[in-house]
């Protein structure tokens, strides 16, 4: 993390900006991402997130009597915090644009639609935080999130959610992150989007919808992914992007619904989705929020 003593060195350096190392003096920063450790919770339809060693100190040394060390990993794109391409789903044959989804994969990537079409997001970002509305500290298996929820939501926080916003969707769940079984929710359901939000979202022209479950949208008990109707509105009709796993659950602590989001990923030409790591950004007297 940059200290004062960074930000005065650069501001005499660089005078011009100074405004701006004032502006963000005394910023809270939240990461949003999960970190990436082997036996991470996953959909079972992607590769599971694999690190190793692949040279250890003392394999090689050199005359001086120093090692290094090394590493290799391998995950699918939908793996971890991540966020999903247009290119990810389809209906009908068809993604985002009516786009043929068979020409488009042609070659083995998405030249049209992969995730290398989005770029870094920095803009307003606004947490639903529904259970902190609901006063529940977690919705339940199976819960839908509806029109009514975010309107009464974004109401009791002050946060009117606007076009080119990004929505990250708290239900609480991200809790049971840390228990694979629990967190994918395959019998017990998960809480999530339903398809009137979704719509609900679409229609305000959103830039991002994010949430704290590994699929983003309401799962019914004993599912799984067989179905995502709101992937389907989102992505497919309304080209509006999707971020999951997300971890909301500092934010909602500290009260913070209003931020500078910051989403960056892996910038992987044609593929269907990249690992991310978000961050929300307090400004001013909400950061000193405890």
């Amino acid at each position: 993390m940059t200290t004062t003593d960074d930000r005065q060195r650069l501001a005499q350096r660089h005078p011009d900006q100074r405004r701006l190392l004032e502006l963000i003096d005394g910023a809270r920063v939240f990461d949003l991402g999960r970190p990436l450790r082997n036996g991470i919770a996953q959909s079972p339809n992607h590769a599971a997130f694999r690190h190793c060693l692949d040279r250890r100190h003392g394999d090689r040394v050199r005359a001086d009597g120093g090692s290094a060390a090394s590493d290799l990993i391998s995950l699918g794109c939908h793996v971890g915090t991540h966020v999903d391409a247009l290119a990810h789903v389809s209906q009908d044959g068809l993604l985002h644009g009516e786009v043929d989804a068979r020409r488009a994969q042609t070659g083995g990537r998405f030249e049209s639609l992969g995730i290398h079409e989005l770029p870094p997001f920095v803009g307003r970002g606004v947490l639903a935080d529904v259970p902190g509305h609901l006063g529940v500290d977690c919705c339940p298996p199976g819960y839908e999130v509806t029109v009514e929820d975010l309107e009464a939501t974004a109401a009791s926080q002050a946060t009117p959610i606007r076009a080119t916003d990004a929505v990250l969707v708290r239900t609480g769940w991200g809790r049971h992150a840390a228990d694979p079984e629990r967190y994918r929710g395959v019998r017990s359901g998960v809480p999530g989007v339903g398809t009137a939000a979704a719509g609900w979202l679409a229609a305000r022209r959103v830039s991002l919808v994010g949430a704290d479950t590994l699929a983003c949208e309401v799962l019914a008990p004993g599912a799984g992914h067989s179905l995502l109707p709101v992937h389907r509105i989102l992505l497919v009709e309304a080209g509006i992007n999707i971020i999951e796993a997300l971890d909301l659950d500092e934010l909602s602590e500290a009260g913070a619904f209003e931020f500078l989001f910051v989403l960056g990923h892996l910038n992987v030409f044609g593929a269907t989705g990249a690992p991310a790591r978000p961050l929300a950004i307090v400004v001013g007297s909400d950061a000193s929020r405890p």
